[in-house]
């Protein structure tokens, strides 16, 4: 039986982002575990985590031209392999360096799959439903992230597990995109210029001018969730936390963000998203000044953890939207395809700078550094709403 209703699409790519979700939120405590079980330094263990949003970002300046070549359904077939075979081969090949190449592939895959199934639904969502059906794809991605740290504890049984577990779950998800009609012939909307490189980077020019402010928010989102979830468990660990511990309070993050994002999506929609992301960021740059505060208090970190997934946590789908709102809808895989570079840049230099906060305070301060990013994208936001008002 394959199933035709916008409904059915919507559910079918947010289960199989939600296991692409899933695959990134274990990944990355997991072999932060694993390397600083080996003694790794604290600043190339968040050097080796950004092998995955690096694989993302090259990616991204190549996948616009293939996506409007071949639609949809074969990107999101070629993504879902990529992704279950690098996860399935990381038990067998041991080097830390071949790791630091699996990881990028498994950034590759998945920039291919969010690519893919955030076009389509960027795309073909009825305008004053974007903001709700965007939280709700984003919350699908966060429920999977929020499981993910739990799995990563099943390396204290056998190693190997983990690996095994996400990579068979991702040969599970994609193939559920033949239970769609008409996902064959599913296509981008044509933007009437020829399919080139040169031109993919004309359109990040052309929405970067237009829509510039609405890529910071993927880009601080990326900060959060890469440095959360790879410096946060060498952070804890060098003050008392165990592996249970931790993977408790990380999820917390992803708890916060499900229990609001639809409602926040849904309120974008009604009060402006600027004004709402500014509210947002604020409240959320407190909770992070608090976490610096109560940083070996597990309940503490845990409240504030999912305070921070409340205010922080719909970063992502808020910025998705707010492109949407202000991007030319021929230029939305451009658009989409510049979160994603955003994203990964974040996502990059988030592991980098939080391990160096960690090395050189010797484990005794690190979420200042979410609350100083906070404050400058905060003031650029308004800067922003202000120009644009004087416009108008």
């Amino acid at each position: 039986m394959k199933f035709a209703s916008f409904r059915a699409r919507f559910v079918i790519l947010s289960l199989i982002v939600c296991i692409s979700g899933f695959s990134q939120g274990m990944l990355l405590p997991l072999i932060s575990f694993i390397l600083e079980n080996r003694e790794v330094h604290a600043t190339l263990n968040g050097l080796h985590a950004s092998g995955l949003y690096i694989g993302v970002l090259v990616s991204a300046l190549f996948i616009e031209a293939p996506l409007r070549k071949y639609g949809f359904r074969p990107m999101i077939i070629a993504g879902g392999v990529i992704v279950g075979i690098s996860m399935l081969l990381f038990p067998v090949l041991e080097s830390i360096w071949i790791w630091f190449l699996l990881r990028l592939l498994v950034g590759v895959g998945d920039n291919v799959l969010h690519f893919s199934t955030q076009t389509w639904l960027t795309q073909s969502t009825p305008q004053h439903k974007l903001g709700r059906v965007i939280a709700f794809y984003g919350l699908f991605f966060s429920f999977g992230f929020m499981i993910g740290p739990k799995i990563s504890e099943l390396v204290v049984i056998w190693e190997p597990l983990p690996f095994v577990v996400s990579g068979v779950l991702t040969m599970m998800g994609w193939p559920l995109i033949f239970l769609l009609k008409g996902a064959e012939d599913a296509m981008p909307v044509d933007s009437g210029a020829p399919i080139t490189l040169f031109n993919t980077f004309r359109n990040f020019k052309a929405v970067l001018a237009t829509s510039w402010i609405a890529f910071l928010f993927p880009m601080l989102f990326g900060i959060f969730e890469a440095s959360l979830n790879s410096n946060f468990p060498v952070f804890a660990v060098r003050n008392g936390f165990t592996i249970s511990d931790i993977t408790w309070i990380l999820p917390a993050f992803s708890f916060g963000a499900i229990l609001l994002q639809v409602p926040i999506g849904a309120l974008g929609d009604r009060v402006g998203r600027s004004r709402l992301i500014t509210v947002l960021l604020v409240l959320g740059g407190v909770t992070f000044l608090f976490m610096e505060l109560y940083s070996s208090s597990f309940a503490m970190l845990v409240m504030l953890f999912i305070l921070a997934g409340v205010f922080v946590g719909s970063m992502y789908s808020l910025g998705i939207s707010y492109m949407t709102d202000i991007t030319p809808k021929s230029n939305l895989p451009a658009g989409n395809l510049m979160a994603g570079i955003m994203f990964s840049l974040g996502s990059i230099v988030g592991p980098v700078i939080g391990g160096y906060i960690i090395t050189a305070s010797g484990g005794n301060y690190y979420f200042i550094f979410f609350t100083i990013a906070i404050a400058i994208i905060t003031l650029l936001n308004i800067s922003f709403m202000y120009r644009r008002r004087d416009v108008a």
